[in-house]
């Protein structure tokens, strides 16, 4: 899975998280978040996606724009 970690960036701004709030309440340890985020997000899994979709309440089309993101060179 590519991420658009970019736009999941902003979505955080938007909420005014950081990464490190959304590591805490993934219950994972901030610098394994950037690990999974890390070479477009392919370290994610698709539970690690869902459980970001929950804690920023993103809309169905914020989840495919971030979670299902086309790779442009």
């Amino acid at each position: 899975m590519f991420v658009n970690v970019n736009k999941l960036k902003g979505k955080l701004v938007e909420r005014g998280m950081s990464i490190a709030d959304l590591a805490e309440k993934m219950g994972i340890n901030v610098a394994t978040l950037y690990r999974k985020l890390g070479n477009g997000g392919l370290g994610l899994s698709v539970k690690d996606a869902n459980l970001i979709v929950d804690i920023l309440s993103l809309s169905l089309q914020d989840a495919m724009e971030i979670f299902f993101a086309q790779k442009v060179a």
